[in-house]
């Protein structure tokens, strides 16, 4: 018969790591007192050979067992560290209700309770991705000379603005997410709930409710935390005390950050980088060709993981890279370690958009603009990029997409020899719209020799009266932040820029009127017009490393 610590050694090889040399203990359900007399509850593994071992913190809102009890608990304590492993208030037996984003009290609280148990050993880490990740951030700058590492993936020190991406609403991901938290009633539960939560949350946003229905079309009842989303854009009180960049300069904990080129956070997560690198800090930085939830990137977090850890708590760096910065270049197909980030020799070029359907970096000539009307009774849909739960590859051909009435192309020569694009890539579009109300969505493609158009990277911006003011001409100078980037166009393909106002369900159509998202039903078409020409240069500034 298979014992149990032999049942927790074959989960952690299926789950794709490598089990340590120590044996595990576990000990169940330690009570966590919180501040306000609330009983959270943890699960401690420890290495039954070493005493008062580091101790690595992971709290999660998805359970302590299962999965993350596995990959946390059992593969951390195998090699050399105590882990404890907590459920977050009001979920998986902790007390109280689960506050989704308020978690800086309740983290002091389990790190107060951690450093005065007889077998904390001195120093301590964090981990985990996402939601465990962002509750890195809400202690760090707080936790005391205790802590010695933090080990992050695809999360982001807020997610004020990946919720209003651009000003629009993040309406799949947030109803993914809603609806995720809603179903998991037990560790294993999240398997698969994974897989039904996108499908759910597809069929509600393709109902035409409001979209204040949705949450209950997609769970069965409302959802609090998904209704304040609606109400609560990213000026509003309602973020204050759930954003932790103003903080991230003042964490002295070593960092170690895991991203994705596809994952929705990555874009404020090098702003996290960017924060420490002015505060004179030293982060590692891997980016992959990974989605939010991609298993291959989590299998590979915890190897990470346990090198930082090792050096920081262990005094051991012979895990450590020589490069802090190690990024996975698509279309090469190759990993590449560079000093920092933005990496060194990277050049801003600025590629105009041409009249008819032209992409170069030589200045536009006189020409008139392009137009399209967007309608939100039919919105432009989303067709591949960063998403939550991926169900197909973020990257997928765009010509279904680019074949619509309402998306505009542009479009380079080919290719004579290979071109990078490296680092952060935003756009600088001159517009003019019929609605003072409306969305503007840009995407970067890479065309092959066969003609499918794979999306790399794109950003999102909601135009409200006055936000950017028009010129004298009715003109808007609109700036556009798409996702960064890591790729190689081959000789013989061409880079391609898209132009469009809607990426539904991705983010929430814009309803033209300017009424609160969640309970717009007129909907207003917008007709859209694309300057390329000496007075009103649109372009894309590509990150060109050669």
């Amino acid at each position: 018969m298979v014992g149990v610590g032999m049942m927790r050694r074959l989960g952690v090889t299926a789950l794709g790591l490598r089990n340590g040399p120590h044996r595990v203990t576990v000990e169940r359900d330690l009570e966590v007192p919180a501040a306000d007399g609330v009983t959270l509850l943890a699960d401690r593994y420890s290495p039954a050979d070493v005493e008062r071992a580091p101790t690595v913190l992971v709290r999660s809102p998805y359970g302590r067992r299962g999965p993350f009890g596995l990959m946390c608990g059992q593969g951390f304590a195998s090699h050399g560290f105590q882990a404890v492993v907590q459920s977050v208030r009001g979920g998986f037996g902790s007390g109280g209700v689960f506050e989704a984003l308020d978690e800086r009290e309740d983290g002091l609280a389990t790190i107060e309770w951690l450093t005065s148990q007889p077998w904390f050993g001195g120093t301590f880490a964090m981990h985990g991705p996402s939601y465990l990740g962002y509750v890195q951030w809400a202690v760090a700058a707080e936790a005391g000379p205790e802590l010695k590492a933090l080990s992050m993936q695809v999360t982001a020190s807020t997610f004020r603005e990946a919720v209003n991406v651009g000003g629009t609403f993040a309406l799949e991901s947030a109803l993914i997410w809603v609806d995720l938290t809603a179903r998991m009633k037990s560790s294993l539960s999240g398997i698969t709930t994974g897989i039904m939560s996108p499908r759910r949350a597809r069929r509600a946003t393709l109902s035409g409710r409001p979209l204040a229905e949705l949450d209950r079309l997609a769970t069965g009842e409302q959802q609090r935390f998904f209704q304040d989303l609606l109400v609560n854009g990213p000026d509003t009180p309602f973020w204050d005390k759930r954003d932790f960049s103003t903080t991230v300069s003042q964490v002295t904990a070593p960092v170690n950050m895991t991203g994705g080129w596809y994952d929705i956070f990555l874009p404020w997560q090098m702003k996290d980088y960017a924060a420490l690198r002015a505060a004179g800090r030293r982060p590692y930085l891997t980016i992959g060709p990974w989605f939010h939830a991609d298993q291959r990137m989590m299998r590979g977090s915890v190897a990470d993981a346990i090198a930082w850890f090792r050096a920081h708590l262990l005094d051991d760096p012979s895990g450590l890279r020589a490069q802090p910065v190690r990024i996975f270049v698509t279309g090469a197909d190759e990993w590449r370690e560079f000093p920092d980030w933005p990496v060194p020799g990277m050049r801003e070029e600025r590629w105009h958009l041409h009249p008819a359907g032209a992409l170069s970096p030589d200045e536009p000539p006189e020409s008139d603009p392009d137009v399209y009307r967007y309608d939100p009774n039919h919105p432009t849909p989303f067709l591949g990029g960063p998403t939550l739960l991926g169900e197909t590859h973020p990257s997928t051909d765009q010509k279904r997409l680019e074949r619509r009435r309402d998306v505009l192309t542009f479009t380079s020569g080919v290719l004579d020899e290979d071109l990078e694009v490296i680092g952060p890539v935003t756009a600088d579009l001159h517009v003019r719209s019929n609605r003072d109300h409306t969305d503007f969505v840009v995407r970067l493609c890479d065309v092959t020799p066969e003609g499918e158009s794979l999306n790399l990277c794109e950003g999102m911006r909601r135009l409200v009266p006055g936000t950017p003011e028009p010129g004298p001409d009715g003109v808007r100078r609109v700036a556009v932040e798409l996702w960064p980037v890591g790729h190689r166009f081959r000789r013989g393909h061409r880079v391609r820029v898209q132009v469009a106002s809607g990426a539904y369900p991705r983010v929430a159509r814009n309803s033209g009127t300017g009424a609160p998202i969640g309970s717009a039903t007129e909907m207003l078409t917008a007709d859209q017009e694309i300057f390329h020409a000496p007075g009103h240069p649109s372009a894309i500034m590509l990150p060109i490393v050669r």
